[in-house]
């Protein structure tokens, strides 16, 4: 009789292979540009087959993509969570990127990379989009728990998300066309961010009484 792995495990090994592929592709297509890099190739790379390649990515731009932007989501909200509990969220956030300053710079070529690439594929840039997606959720959670007198439906975490990754993504733009260094593109942007403080907003029966 076969044993079953449990749920737990099964997961953990998916997650596992998703990433390798994942950075095996994006090594791939640094070294090669993203049109000299084959799904074989990935495959071999990751040592998987072609099928179990499809199992976890429908294009091999998606795979490019998730290895440059993934390993990222760990390293910021690590960054976040281990900031002093007496920072608000943008404050928190702010320190996190500064922290991260000396690794943002020594990946400036693989952010690079994929920015270049995101500019030439469709596909690549819909990943791209929906790896962002990611990080606002996961920025969200880690801004409640620093949002002051925050209560259900408060917007402010997600504000501050959307507004956290939409300052690194015209940092990286401002810095592909213009240089400069990227930490410093990213703090300031960070820098500019405010948000009021203020109560949630108000109850769906508030709302009907005030049409």
């Amino acid at each position: 009789m076969a044993q079953i792995e449990p749920d737990g495990l099964r997961n953990r090994k998916r997650r596992a292979t998703a990433a390798r592929i994942a950075a095996s592709a994006a090594r791939l297509a640094a070294e090669r540009g993203l049109a000299g890099t084959t799904i074989d190739e990935i495959a071999d790379d990751a040592q998987v087959g072609r099928a179990t390649f499809f199992r976890y990515y429908q294009t091999k731009e998606n795979a490019v993509a998730e290895g440059i932007t993934g390993p990222w989501l760990n390293l910021i909200t690590d960054a976040i969570a281990r900031q002093p509990a007496h920072l608000d969220a943008t404050e928190a956030i702010q320190a996190a990127f500064a922290e991260l300053a000396d690794e943002l710079s020594d990946y400036r070529h693989q952010i690079r990379e994929l920015a270049e690439l995101t500019r030439t594929s469709t596909a690549l840039a819909a990943w791209t989009l929906r790896t962002y997606h990611r990080y606002e959720e996961a920025i969200a959670g880690l801004a409640a728990t620093r949002t002051r007198d925050a209560t259900d439906g408060d917007p402010r975490p997600r504000m501050i998300a959307a507004l956290t990754v939409a300052a690194v993504r015209i940092s990286v733009d401002d810095w592909i066309q213009h240089g400069g260094s990227l930490p410093d593109l990213i703090h300031a942007a960070l820098a500019s961010i405010t948000i009021r403080p203020g109560s949630a907003p108000p109850t769906m029966k508030r709302a009907r009484t005030s049409s």
